[in-house]
């Protein structure tokens, strides 16, 4: 095995080129697609994927350091799931819109004050899917407004209990840990106030 420590120069090296693609679904949500592919030695292959529109994920805090989570049955694995609010972001919209949107339609509150901690990529190894995560804070009700298919409960939790759960394994939702666990970085360096 031969290290590399310039991550930039290496990363280039690896960069597979499209020849040729071809879409095997057209669905709603996803979208899935086979392309050919030349490997970096020149060889050639296919890979598998599928085109998600992205999405944003949102903590909503407040000020005496509790958050909300929802409940919500995910299908495709027959469970329901304790999660930060998130959702698609829609044509052409910017990722804090849909955050705005979002948190406004699943949890019924809206936020005077947001930031933005970063994103990931939940699933490298066949999605094209981001997903952008915000904090919120300055809470107040709104209304909520769900879609006619999207049964929520709603879980105010001290956000070291949320963190516990983590730990503990009782959320086991990929967007919900890296939000809680980016979020507390971000927040021990720069909150606006102590959680």
């Amino acid at each position: 095995m031969k290290l590399i420590d310039n991550w930039s120069e290496t990363s280039e090296k690896l960069v597979e080129k499209q020849i040729s693609t071809k879409q095997l679904y057209d669905g709603v949500l996803l979208n899935a697609w086979k392309d050919e592919v030349k490997l970096p030695d020149g060889s050639v292959s296919h890979r598998e994927y599928l085109k998600h529109p992205g999405a944003s994920a949102i903590l909503p805090v407040f000020e005496d350091g509790s958050v909300l989570l929802i409940g919500q049955y995910r299908y495709p694995l027959k469970q329901a799931f304790l999660e930060v609010p998130a959702g698609k972001l829609d044509s052409g919209e910017p990722p804090l819109d849909t955050a705005v949107r979002e948190l406004k339609e699943e949890t019924g509150l809206s936020a005077k004050q947001w930031h933005k901690v970063g994103l990931f990529h939940p699933c490298i190894g066949y999605s094209d899917e981001v997903i952008h995560i915000y904090t919120a804070w300055n809470l107040s009700e709104s209304g909520i407004n769900t879609d006619d298919d999207e049964f929520l409960s709603y879980h105010i939790v001290h956000f070291s209990e949320a963190l516990a759960m983590v730990e503990d394994g009782s959320i086991t939702d990929s967007k919900t840990i890296i939000t809680l666990l980016r979020c507390k970085n971000w927040w021990d360096h720069s909150g606006p106030f102590n959680i």
